[in-house]
């Protein structure tokens, strides 16, 4: 059983991973702001943007 426990923590771990769950939480602690769908949005948007205003290579 406990090795059960163990597996479902890592997998839900990489779930928020890939979910950007975590990316957000770390964004609230750091921005020291409280969930919100506005808030949301904005953290979205940020990502959305560093992500593809970057030009690709080859």
């Amino acid at each position: 059983m406990k090795l059960l426990r163990q597996v479902r923590f890592v997998v839900m771990g990489l779930l928020r991973e890939l979910a950007d769950e975590s990316a957000y939480e770390r964004h609230l602690a750091a921005h020291g702001r409280v969930r919100s769908g506005e808030e949301w949005r904005r953290f979205s948007e940020e990502r959305l943007r560093a992500k593809y205003s970057k030009p690709k290579c080859c």
